[in-house]
């Protein structure tokens, strides 16, 4: 105990007195996440102004290049000081489960915080009892932002909840001259994030989870539907999008080219920093068959084992797991804080409707972002997706998840 209370007491002593640099590996280079990066610096910069961050930064959507480069600088022996990664498989299949990683559980009991985040949160952030990574906030990835103005042009007061009835508006609005749904998919995982909010409408949320868990087997006839369904939405996409990014796609809907634009929140900060105002020129909803579920996506950061920094490190970690850094860092972002005590009036209406479902509804790990199944899995998947939209070849689509989830998840 003695030994303990030492600890946190030098540990304590090294945070008010420092100096030197830290290394922070994302990649947040878009619109909103650069904005919001640059906020929770400067959180960190009136408290620590004399540690000179060193924005480590890919670019790429989702991280695509971002973390082939951080494995080959972790495999190599040449880890940042502190990087970003979702929580969940990404985090502990690649970087915990391989004893690369330090855990912060002490740390975060002596700071006094551990029970300000969700459970459920931590719990995706958590092995074998020890909190391995901090979230920073929570994302939503099944989420339809919307053209106002093409809806009042085309003539739909209403968007349907339901998926049979979207498709008769996408008809409609592509009989109009508009492109219904905007896709980007140069990066792969687009597709895929598209694809994994269909899955969860066709199996409902019960179902969908059971696939990670092993209560629902990938033969169920819920995985054919939509790829069914899946078929039939992407006859409404853009023609380009294999040429595009996220980003492109969602700026077709700011540009009044798309009605519809299928991505995480994060495409909300983007829009914002366009200039767009939530609930004025966009609106939004659940994507059509998963109201009542919210797919999760959690941006998180942790402490690598041989950080070359690691007393500016844990300044860092403790800027992250900070009400102040969150309340700086989200509302750009366009995602909401991972900490439960957060001022909830900084939020726009978009991020309050989140946060609202997020406290109802129920929760399920995002595919394509890395919390529900292992790298090899979403690689093989977006794989899939992708030749399938070019194929529209069923039989083999079915065939390439069920050989995945044989080869990762059995």
């Amino acid at each position: 105990m003695r030994k303990s209370l030492l600890a946190v007491l030098l540990l304590s002593v090294s945070l008010l007195f420092a100096s030197g640099s830290v290394e922070i590996f994302s990649w947040w280079t878009g619109g909103g996440e650069e904005e919001g990066l640059a906020a929770i610096y400067e959180v960190f910069k009136a408290k620590y102004p004399d540690v000179e961050i060193i924005n480590a930064t890919v670019a790429g959507g989702a991280g695509t290049n971002a973390k082939a480069v951080l494995k080959t600088r972790m495999l190599g022996g040449n880890p940042p000081d502190s990087f970003q990664v979702h929580g969940g498989m990404e985090l502990i299949d690649t970087y915990v489960i391989t004893g690369m990683m330090e855990p912060l559980t002490d740390i975060l009991e002596s700071w006094g915080i551990l029970d300000k985040f969700p459970k459920d949160i931590m719990t995706i952030c958590s092995y074998e009892g020890e909190v391995y990574s901090i979230p920073v906030n929570v994302h939503r990835g099944n989420v339809v932002f919307i053209n106002n103005e093409i809806l009042e042009k085309v003539g739909i007061d209403e968007v349907p909840s339901d998926g049979p009835g979207f498709l008769e508006v996408c008809a409609k609005i592509k009989e109009a001259g508009f492109i219904p749904l905007s896709l980007g998919d140069k990066d792969k995982w687009e597709a895929g994030h598209l694809f994994e909010t269909v899955l969860l409408s066709a199996l409902g949320p019960d179902k969908y989870n059971g696939l990670w868990d092993g209560t629902t087997s990938f033969e169920d006839p819920g995985i054919e539907r939509a790829i069914v369904i899946f078929e039939e939405l992407i006859k409404y996409v853009n023609e380009d999008h294999a040429a595009l990014t996220w980003q492109d796609a969602t700026r077709m809907v700011f540009d009044g080219k798309a009605a519809f634009n299928v991505m995480g929140d994060w495409a909300e900060g983007y829009l914002k920093t366009l200039g767009w105002t939530p609930g004025v020129e966009f609106s939004w909803m659940a994507v059509p068959g998963t109201e009542g579920s919210f797919m999760v996506v959690t941006d998180t950061f942790g402490l690598p084992k041989g950080a070359p920094n690691r007393e500016n490190a844990l300044k860092w970690l403790e800027i992250v797991a900070s009400v102040e850094g969150q309340d700086a860092f989200n509302p750009i972002k366009g995602s909401i804080p991972a900490r439960l005590d957060a001022d909830k009036s900084l939020y726009d209406p978009y991020l309050t409707w989140s946060m609202e479902d997020f406290s109802t509804n129920a929760l399920c790990p995002s595919i394509a972002h890395g919390s529900a199944a292992p790298e090899g899995f979403i690689t093989e998947l977006n794989d899939a997706v992708n030749i399938f939209i070019t194929t529209k070849d069923r039989a083999a689509f079915l065939s390439a998840i069920e050989s995945a989830a044989e080869d990762y998840i059995y």
